[in-house]
């Protein structure tokens, strides 16, 4: 289990790099900080499910069985995170599996409880998976509390340096004429680099 403040996507695209030489699946979570409704631990474990089998040639009867009895629910419940649950334990049982979850600390109260205690599961009946989580330091004890032992924790602060680089380059990219002058750059520099710390 590892926990880190970076950005996951470079994770993501590094271990799909090393998939493709391996019977490996790589599945991602993305939360969108602005997103309209708060997600629920069905809505991100289902997307993981989702993605792992679109990736199957054969899909396993129970998981076909599964997915049909959640189709004919009545009134069109959602479907129930025990049974996510249980054919995501089912699918990384029999393979190597990353799951990725990227900005887990967007998740808050109840449901990223119930996020941690499904992948504490999965985790438990699936030596072979490996859980990658971005989050802000505070997210840091509530991983550890629901996976005792399983967690590495690494922090990656962002250095000034890099990012004055990036965005002065960015800017130099700008091609209208008059729109850029010495003091808009100070300006910008000045707003990114105080906004540092809440990223």
């Amino acid at each position: 289990m590892l926990t880190c403040c970076d950005n996951s996507s470079l994770v993501a695209d590094r271990l799909r790099d090393q998939a493709r030489r391996q019977n490996t699946t790589i599945t991602c979570f993305y939360f969108d900080s602005e997103a309209r409704r708060k997600l629920s631990a069905v809505d991100i474990l289902g997307s993981l499910l989702k993605q792992m089998i679109s990736e199957l040639e054969v899909v396993p009867r129970e998981i076909s069985k599964g997915q049909r009895e959640q189709r004919n629910a009545i009134y069109g419940d959602e479907p129930q995170l025990v049974n996510i649950v249980q054919m995501l334990q089912l699918i990384t049982s029999s393979q190597p599996t990353f799951l990725c979850i990227d900005g887990l600390d967007e998740c808050g109260g109840v449901q990223l409880a119930r996020v941690l205690e499904s992948l504490k599961k999965i985790v438990e009946r699936s030596p072979g998976t490996r859980v990658f989580v971005t989050g802000r330091p505070p997210i840091g004890a509530e991983i550890e509390e629901h996976l005792p032992g399983r967690v590495v924790s690494v922090s990656a602060d962002p250095r000034k340096d890099d990012i004055i680089t990036y965005i002065r380059a960015r800017l130099a990219e700008d091609k209208t004429q008059g729109a850029m002058d010495q003091f808009l750059e100070t300006e910008i520099l000045e707003n990114t680099l105080g906004n540092i710390s809440t990223m």
